[in-house]
């Protein structure tokens, strides 16, 4: 179980009924960085990233980190913190964030977090199932599947160890396979077994924002910055990643499209192309995914 937000001899050091998490979501390219800053800033206090690609220090144009003047601006945790060689996952950050939150939350009324990664956010907010430790073994096991025969290998293993959570889970997210299929080999269980769907409830308001804007607009924005990405030396960056491909990390909209091209199957102005289309699409399923819940707040930026 993650570790409360009260010190271990359970005696509460703060008085949590008066804190205040405001969580500031949407898809990608809305607005959510400037968006949080602004909200920090108004109420003095720190950001916690709930983006779960933006943890990777070297995937950091990729990931649309913000710039150096906005982290001097604001006080950031869980950005760069991790290597892309690093196993990390929703659960973990469930447990982390909330040991932050007990220590922010001794300064400060208010703390915001901010982020696309709807599973960290679900994680935060109601709590992870428990899932058993994965063997290093058995993980390398199945990304040397990934790696060799791709993604349906594994969506066909899946379907036949576990077809109700094939039937629900997207296709198309690369780790939530590789984490079905590597639970069942650990476990000889089904993934959905260990989804029991109960909710934690936290010692402190929760307030959640989803942004958002007119889809023409949005798309725009995203193939804006897909633009200027490419222009701040996305290519480079992609390039030196290019020996851990098969890594989970990896396994993200504007890296893989940018392999395809170094593997020779495109042209880096198709690969730009797909970028452009896979992100729009990567950012309608956030939209789909924040719409299932009734907590959240919906904010029209235009």
């Amino acid at each position: 179980m993650p570790r409360p937000c009260w010190s271990s001899d359970k005696t509460p050091h703060v008085d949590y009924s008066r804190k205040h998490l405001i969580i500031i979501a949407g898809p990608t390219a809305v607005g959510k960085t400037a968006y949080a800053i602004r909200t920090a800033l108004e109420h003095r206090t720190e950001i916690i990233s709930c983006d779960s690609r933006q943890m990777y220090r070297e995937m950091r144009i990729g990931t649309a980190v913000p710039s150096p003047g906005e982290l001097a601006a604001v006080p950031h945790h869980f950005i760069g913190n991790l290597s892309v060689s690093d196993y990390y996952n929703a659960s973990r950050f469930e447990t982390d964030a909330l040991q932050l939150l007990d220590d922010l939350f001794t300064r400060h009324d208010t703390v915001v977090m901010c982020g696309g990664s709807g599973l960290y956010i679900q994680a935060l907010w109601h709590g992870m199932d428990e899932f058993p430790e994965i063997d290093p073994e058995v993980r390398r096991q199945v990304l040397g599947i990934l790696a060799q025969e791709g993604l349906p290998r594994l969506r066909r293993e899946l379907k036949l160890a576990d077809p109700a959570y094939y039937a629900r889970v997207d296709l198309r997210n690369t780790q939530r396979i590789v984490r079905a299929v590597e639970t069942f080999r650990q476990t000889g269980r089904p993934y959905s077994s260990f989804l029991t769907e109960h909710r934690q409830i936290r010692p402190f308001k929760i307030t959640g924002l989803v942004l958002n804007r007119p889809r023409a607009i949005l798309y725009d924005r995203i193939d804006r910055r897909v633009d200027v990405m490419m222009a701040d030396g996305l290519q480079e960056e992609a390039r030196q990643l290019y020996p851990y491909r098969h890594l989970n990390a990896l396994q993200t909209v504007g890296y893989k499209e940018l392999f395809d091209y170094f593997d020779g199957k495109c042209t880096l102005e198709q690969a730009v192309t797909n970028i452009k289309c896979h992100t729009r699409r990567y950012a309608k399923r956030q939209l789909s995914w924040f719409a299932r819940d009734p907590e959240w707040e919906w904010i029209e930026m235009e």
